[in-house]
């Protein structure tokens, strides 16, 4: 009774139009100062202490470095870098738009800039070149959702705090502690390479059926110019993730790092940015950060009320009652975490959910990396389906379609990506096998 109470309090909020965050927090507090007894000085401890995480510093960081390379023309030389290496194949283009998405995904770490980035510059130039504008558009905004995938993501570093310090139970009893952000960025670079080669040949296929145009092959004089000049921002894979792995430093100070890398390469190694600009980039950065720390916020006091109440626990309980096995629990979350995602951003979903299934899978013995991964693909196919997928909205803008018309354009793409979350959710191989080679 208590669940339905609440869940039925919060979507009520969310109804109204009112704003994620705040629905969380005044769902909690009315539940709190109505129909428990818990001590409002234990609640506002409980505030403190849950965001009092070196985790969450990581964030507006990687904000931030995202933010120079969107504006520091990293994409561009990136673009030029893959169309040199695969223009001349099948749907060439739309080959490298797939293969600069990922690139750049890797060091912004953010789907939205990636659309952005990428999208603005490669959209019009396949339009040029005679590719359709659905093609086009069908392959920025299923790509450009690598971003939550790849490290350095940023919502998987939000998953990392919101399961943090949870007391759960594996199937045996045994106390299983949460995923550290580290592991989960390792654990997200193969899903990522098999995604984004799974998009490139649903992209090469479609191309050769079509026979869309190729493009001259380019010398070898050209693809090394091109990797000359892109080279500077690749380097920003290697100083985050090799920083991390190597022990050199934290996520949390990687991502530091990745900002002032970041900063320096696009004002004074491209000189792309001028130093004015830098205060924008600044506040822009500061504004995105705070969005999301104010809904991190209400979501650690939401957290505080499912474990109060017991909720997870027995929701897990009443499932193993019934009999339910491992394989209809993870369907049940996949339809969860999608149905979620057609009315609700990828950041607050993980907010919300990842405290409730959390405890649930792994009483049920899923790994919490593994768990960690298979939302993050949930998120990403979230950020490409209507009502409300955020790339595709993104993508609208750029291409001055509807949201409709882009549905359908992104079809094709979008069914490659739930079989790949389908092989994800009951193959945990997939995400399990470098966590387990470099952590044995």
């Amino acid at each position: 009774m208590n669940t339905l109470i609440i869940f039925t309090l919060l979507v009520l909020l969310m109804v109204t139009g009112m704003p994620i965050s705040i629905a969380l927090g005044l769902t909690v507090l009315t539940f709190l100062f109505t129909m428990t007894d818990v001590p409002i000085e234990s609640v506002a401890l409980k505030l403190f202490t849950g965001i009092e995480k070196f985790e969450i510093m990581a964030i507006p960081f990687f904000i931030l470095a995202g933010n120079f390379l969107t504006h520091g023309g990293v994409a561009r030389r990136m673009i030029r870098f893959c169309t040199a290496m695969i223009g001349h194949w099948y749907g060439g283009m739309g080959l490298a738009a797939v293969l600069a998405c990922a690139l750049f995904a890797a060091i912004s770490g953010s789907s939205v800039a990636t659309v952005v980035a990428v999208g603005s510059i490669m959209l019009p130039e396949m339009v040029k070149q005679g590719y359709p504008k659905r093609f086009g558009a069908g392959v920025i905004t299923t790509s450009g959702a690598l971003g939550i995938l790849f490290p350095p993501s940023i919502n998987l570093v939000i998953y990392a705090i919101a399961t943090a310090g949870m007391n759960v139970t594996g199937p045996k009893g045994e106390s299983v502690g949460s995923a550290s952000v580290g592991a989960l960025f390792l654990a997200g670079i193969v899903p990522g390479v098999t995604l984004s080669i799974l998009l490139g040949l649903t992209t090469w296929w479609r191309a050769r059926k079509n026979d869309y145009p190729r493009m001259p092959r380019a010398t070898w004089a050209e693809r090394y110019k091109a990797f000359r000049e892109c080279m500077w921002g690749l380097l920003l894979i290697v100083v985050v993730i090799g920083g991390i792995y190597s022990g050199k430093f934290t996520p949390t100070e990687a991502a530091a790092m990745a900002a002032v890398y970041a900063f320096f390469i696009a004002v004074f190694v491209y000189k792309d940015l001028k130093l004015r600009d830098v205060p924008k980039s600044l506040l822009t950065a500061a504004a995105m950060s705070s969005m999301l720390l104010y809904i991190i916020t209400n979501a650690v006091l939401f957290s505080f009320l499912m474990t109060s109440e017991q909720i997870p626990q027995t929701m897990a309980a009443w499932m193993t009652s019934q009999g339910f096995g491992l394989v209809v629990f993870l369907l049940l979350v996949n339809v969860i975490l999608l149905a979620a995602g057609n009315f609700m951003d990828p950041s607050a979903i993980v907010l919300i959910m990842a405290p409730i299934l959390f405890p649930m899978a792994v009483k049920m013995g899923v790994d919490p990396v593994h768990f960690g991964i298979l939302m993050a693909v949930n998120m990403e196919v979230g950020l490409c389906h209507p009502p409300v997928g955020l790339n595709l909205y993104v993508a609208s803008g750029i291409t001055k379609m509807g949201i409709t018309e882009l549905t359908v354009a992104v079809w094709p793409w979008l069914l490659t990506m739930i079989g790949f979350l389908l092989v994800v959710t009951f193959w945990p191989p997939l995400s399990m096998w470098l966590p387990h080679l470099l952590f044995k």
